[in-house]
């Protein structure tokens, strides 16, 4: 495990706000707290948090889990924040509610930016999935570090280059056991992880 793991590399600005409307957050909050119960989102025993959710609410907007929350068993509206505004040539977010936004948010911004038809993404730590879906499943390079401008790109390569639009899952070699999966809702992206499990 990365000693950055779990860290914010992006250049955050986070206006502290109220949070969203419970009904606006119900789904994302049932799926997240699934994932934490079946271990894809949780924390290490080292401390550091793993694993992250986001559902698209416009054009240019998503609701994203709130950094630093693995160790909760479940979640509230106090434990998300709506990403607004990114530019990932700069390396920059933008986040307003209760919390700061994941350290995973460039990345799942990028995807967001690429098709529409994206509309839900959901990153777990699973170790098995990560190890044996190397090179058999679109593969981010060991090289590129989570969290940053490049790894935004790699998934930009990776739609342009394969098939990941029709796999809807990708491993991310060099953040350990790192898994992402997405779609068009909630359901259908956890229905992907589901049949890789």
């Amino acid at each position: 495990m990365g000693m950055d793991e779990g860290v914010i590399k992006y250049v955050g600005h986070w206006t502290p706000g109220a949070p969203m409307k419970e009904a606006e957050l119900t789904e994302l909050v049932a799926w997240r707290d699934r994932m934490w119960q079946a271990q894809q989102i949780g924390l290490y025993p080292n401390g550091i948090g793993y694993g992250n959710i986001s559902l698209r609410r416009s054009a240019h907007s998503f609701a994203v889990s709130g950094t630093q929350t693995g160790h909760l068993a479940q979640t509230s509206v106090h434990h998300y924040t709506l990403v607004d505004d990114w530019d990932i040539d700069r390396n920059t977010l933008h986040c307003t509610g209760p919390i700061q936004a994941s350290s995973e948010s460039l990345t799942h911004a990028a995807l967001y930016d690429y098709s529409s038809a994206i509309r839900a993404i959901i990153h777990v730590h699973n170790r098995p999935l990560w190890q044996r879906g190397q090179g058999v499943l679109p593969t981010t390079a060991a090289s590129v570090p989570y969290g940053t401008p490049a790894m935004a790109y790699e998934m930009m390569r990776l739609l342009n280059q394969e098939d990941l639009m029709q796999t809807r899952i990708l491993i991310m070699a060099g953040h350990e056991e790192g898994v992402l999966v997405f779609g068009p809702t909630l359901e259908a992206a956890a229905q992907v992880l589901y049949q890789h499990m």
